[in-house]
């Protein structure tokens, strides 16, 4: 967001778009059930899974990620009790055979290099509906922290659900049929509690919605390990102004 955005207490009155989760399940549940027999034991080693209890059984969430390597998504989906909905780059949607995956699953377009507001419409009507979005805050891949950008923060202020953090390692190389990949560490995958921001009223200005981003990374910062952090090594400077 490059411009400052006028926020009130309540929800937004209207969305341009519907979100009907129920007719997305029995597509997901498949899914799942590919990504439990072949995934899991042919493509990618997972070693721990810890805190998934942390994820609220109901009602809307906001997953946000450390973005190492391409399968660290699907690791997320195929390991939390509810079906969840990713917000990935549109390029997705064109890669050779995978492309279907995003198209079956209704997974998010998100246009990069610009304030996509059609995506963040959309994740919002999925949080309205009392389901969970998956967000890399950096936009991107990379072995570490980077600044984010702040669509989670106006996705969390304007939805009112609440942030849980998730810390990925032992991502990279996977997914394989390497030997040699199988034989080291494999996926790691923390989930910390959750979080939400205070309410504010009036205008929500740019250098606010800027420091809650911030914030909200440092969180996740603190569940990495210390060459994760990038950006946000520095723990010292983390401020907890407007969250709860």
């Amino acid at each position: 967001m490059d411009h400052e955005l006028a926020v009130s207490n309540s929800r937004p009155a209207a969305r341009k778009r519907q979100y009907d989760h129920a007719s997305h399940e029995p597509m997901r549940r498949l899914l799942r059930r590919i990504m439990g027999y072949i995934a899991w034991h042919w493509l990618a080693r997972i070693e721990r899974v810890e805190g998934v209890e942390n994820l609220p059984l109901t009602g809307p969430a906001i997953i946000m990620i450390n973005h190492i390597a391409f399968i660290d998504p699907i690791v997320v989906m195929g390991h939390v009790p509810r079906n969840i909905v990713p917000m990935a780059k549109v390029e997705a949607y064109r890669v050779p055979v995978w492309g279907l995956f995003p198209h079956l699953w209704g997974v998010i377009p998100v246009r990069r290099g610009e304030a996509d507001r059609e995506a963040l419409m959309h994740a919002l009507a999925v949080l309205e509906a009392g389901e969970v979005v998956l967000v890399a805050p950096q936009g991107t891949r990379r072995p570490a922290l980077i600044q984010a950008r702040d669509g989670i923060a106006y996705m969390a202020y304007k939805s009112g659900a609440p942030i849980v953090p998730v810390a990925l390692e032992g991502t990279e190389g996977f997914p394989s049929i390497s030997k040699k990949r199988w034989s080291q560490p494999g996926v790691t995958m923390k989930m910390g509690k959750p979080f939400r921001f205070k309410p504010i009223t009036g205008r929500l200005p740019r250098e606010a919605l800027r420091q809650m981003t911030d914030e909200a990374m440092y969180r996740l910062a603190a569940m990495l390990p210390e060459h994760r952090r990038g950006v946000y090594g520095d723990l010292s400077k983390a401020t907890q102004d407007y969250i709860e």
